[in-house]
């Protein structure tokens, strides 16, 4: 009888730690969000005090590579060749206190970038860690805070050694974990990181489903829907996330209104196993996009 209780005990505390402490979609899943391109928006520790998000992206690294100085653009917000963008280190850390994972990104929409091998993407490997992640140097731009890792928002260029960057900068988990996400554009393939998201190398994928009319949201969810499909299939690791304008301002196409978003598409896509959340394009124009869609996310 003893020994029976005992057994009982022990099953049913493995049962309530299994209840606790197992993976859970809903959990994870969050609001990915982009900031720096608007000195309208706010600060970066305000974004972060909404509590609307779980990733920021601080964009953009807009000039990189093939031998070019880096150039960090925060519009309005700070001009980091006087230095006065390394006060947003107390910002980071504020968001990073909430649990918020902080990620530069790379590219964007206009910039010079280009790597013109697999040694110059080491050699920008190099430079991130040490400017912005847990390396170190004496002219980091953002001040000494540690980010938690790098975005590829690649919309320019050829698509050759972003994966040799990638794993580069994935080489420097073994010191601290860097966290690698992609922004592709929704058609497939993506022109420029089709090659890195095969592999595998990005914790996170948010796909641009705007601006382009064949897969994003134009009245019907039906081609957004499909292509989502694809998309879940083709990412072999990591979680993927659904991009979208958080204003119809935001984006040249592809806006869709919350209610629409809430009813016809989430309840589809969170049953993919790989379904990590929505990307939203960007901070400034969320005036109440992502508040109304945080509960259904």
């Amino acid at each position: 009888m003893a020994a029976y209780s005992q057994t009982s005990l022990l099953i049913f505390s493995i049962l309530i730690a299994f209840s606790l402490f197992k993976p859970s979609q809903s959990q994870s899943a969050g609001i990915s969000v982009y900031w720096g391109q608007n000195g309208g928006e706010g600060t970066l520790a305000d974004t972060c005090a909404t509590g609307l998000y779980q990733y920021v992206n601080i964009g953009f690294l807009t000039t990189f590579g093939n031998g070019q100085t880096p150039v960090l653009n925060l519009a309005g917000h700070c001009d980091p060749p006087s230095g006065t963008c390394t006060g947003l280190s107390n910002d980071i850390r504020a968001c990073q206190a909430r649990g918020i994972r902080v990620l530069l990104s790379l590219g964007g929409a206009s910039g010079s970038y280009s790597l013109s091998s697999a040694d110059d993407a080491r050699q920008v490997a190099n430079y991130l860690w040490n400017n912005y992640l847990g390396g170190s140097s004496g002219s980091r731009p953002l001040g000494d805070a540690v980010l938690d890792g790098i975005d590829f928002d690649i919309e320019s260029g050829s698509g050759q050694f972003w994966d040799e960057l990638a794993r580069a900068l994935s080489g420097f988990s073994s010191q601290r974990r860097v966290y690698l996400s992609a922004a592709p554009q929704c058609p497939i393939p993506d022109a420029h990181l089709d090659t890195a998201i095969r592999a595998g190398l990005f914790d996170f994928v948010w796909i641009q489903f705007y601006n382009n009319d064949q897969c994003d949201y134009r009245g019907s969810v039906d081609n957004l829907l499909a292509r989502w499909n694809q998309w879940v299939s083709l990412v072999p690791s990591g979680r993927v996330f659904l991009g979208l304008p958080a204003a119809p301002g935001a984006a040249g196409g592809g806006f869709m209104p919350p209610d629409v978003l809430t009813s016809q598409v989430l309840p589809t896509i969170k049953s993919s196993p790989r379904y990590g959340g929505v990307m939203v394009w960007n901070r400034f124009f969320d005036q109440s996009f992502s508040s109304a869609i945080a509960g259904s996310v």
